[in-house]
């Protein structure tokens, strides 16, 4: 990766930085900021002061450089050659803050972790986010992907989300606007999400809190909460549970290199100490392949893969050769 490298000579870097009030990292190591601690470095990170700041920043980012924008890291695997351009990460300090609006109503930054969201309701006595008490990720993260568990989605708390362009320019989406289906939305993915309006029912805190301990023994017994992994891989394919597929074809368990299905839950991938991101990614385009070859299923990718492969291993996608 060479972008900043050469645009550097001519003054880019100190240009974008005038003024600005937030943290600039050139070659930032990407794996610290991933919960499978794998993968290559981010040309330059950039974690904005405040929206104002965040303002300026992509009005003076020149349209030729790749933007890419990630969240807490519970569900992102950044490939072992790195991620070219600018990263963008919110920071809680100026993207962090969440409060009632009204008395079934919430407001929440994009860096807001998902438990906290779930532990902000229950202090306001809002009823129906305790599903987010057991999402390892933000708030930013959900939106973007219409964040669920436990029958609950995303999509059904959203009233607004609030959002900048790729100029800078603010953009208000209402829930239909953001067009939701199964853990995806249809906007476009150079929006950075920066904040919310959610909407829940009004509730009693006792009831709340014992909704949210239902899920987080759930959690706790049925999940991996200590690993380094990133939650779900693969979207569960209609009424099937992806685990139940995995399991059937026999990849519990299955390790490549560093990376291993786990072998309490098979939707789960576990970074035993030494995995790659190739290793990781490699591994789950195998267990896809052996799925299709098992039952004729195709599973779909849940975690978000981004960057660029290493010059020296490519992971191809198993539909290159049988779909």
């Amino acid at each position: 990766m060479n972008t900043f490298q050469t645009i550097n000579g001519e003054g880019l870097l100190a240009r974008l930085a005038v003024g600005l009030r937030g943290h600039m990292v050139p070659n930032a190591d990407m794996s610290k900021m991933t919960w499978f601690r794998a993968g290559g470095p981010a040309e330059l990170l950039y974690q904005p002061a405040d929206e104002d700041d965040l303002v300026q920043f992509l009005e003076n980012l020149p349209d030729d450089i790749p933007l890419t924008v990630v969240g807490i890291g519970s569900n992102l695997l950044v490939r072992d050659g790195g991620i070219p351009g600018v990263v963008i990460r919110l920071p809680v300090k100026g993207f962090g803050k969440v409060y009632a609006v009204s008395e079934n109503m919430l407001f929440a930054g994009a860096a807001v972790s998902d438990k906290r969201l779930a532990a902000a309701a229950l202090k306001a006595g809002i009823a129906g986010f305790h599903f987010y008490h057991g999402i390892p990720g933000g708030l930013g993260g959900a939106l973007r992907m219409n964040g669920g568990a436990h029958g609950i989605d995303t999509a059904e708390r959203v009233v607004k989300v609030y959002s900048l362009d790729r100029k800078g320019q603010r953009i208000v989406f209402s829930r239909n606007e953001m067009k939701y289906s199964y853990r995806d939305t249809r906007v476009p993915e150079d929006l950075i999400f920066i904040a919310a309006l959610l909407q829940g029912q009004k509730g009693k805190p006792d009831v709340i809190r014992q909704a949210m301990d239902e899920v987080r023994y759930h959690r706790e017994t049925a999940q991996l909460v200590r690993e380094k992994t990133a939650g779900s891989i693969f979207r569960n394919p209609g009424d099937t549970p992806a685990w139940k597929l995995i399991d059937a074809a026999g990849c519990r368990g299955h390790s490549i290199g560093g990376a291993q299905i786990s072998e309490k839950h098979c939707n789960f991938m576990v970074n035993t100490g030494c995995a790659t991101a190739y290793d990781l990614e490699c591994l789950g385009e195998t267990v896809r392949r052996k799925v299709w070859e098992h039952c004729g299923i195709r599973l779909h990718w849940e975690i978000r893969r981004i960057g660029q492969f290493s010059s020296e291993k490519a992971v191809v996608s198993f539909e290159s050769f049988h779909i």
